[in-house]
């Protein structure tokens, strides 16, 4: 049980240094529609690493 919430965490820090490298560039490579772009990118990191904590917390209480 341990084994998947670790596998799930590591998903999650993955998805969420996607989501900021994504945001990253695409505020970097600028254009039309950029800004709104790479701040819903942003939007999706935090909300990924709000799951990435919440899972690790969880993590936390249950091998205590």
């Amino acid at each position: 049980m341990n084994t998947f919430f670790v596998v799930l965490i590591a998903i999650a820090m993955v998805a969420t240094l996607g989501a900021l490298l994504f945001g990253v560039a695409t505020m970097a490579r600028g254009g039309e529609g950029a800004a709104q772009r790479s701040n819903k990118f942003m939007r999706y990191r935090v909300l990924l690493q709000a799951v990435a904590i919440g899972l690790f917390a969880l993590l936390m209480l249950l091998t205590r």
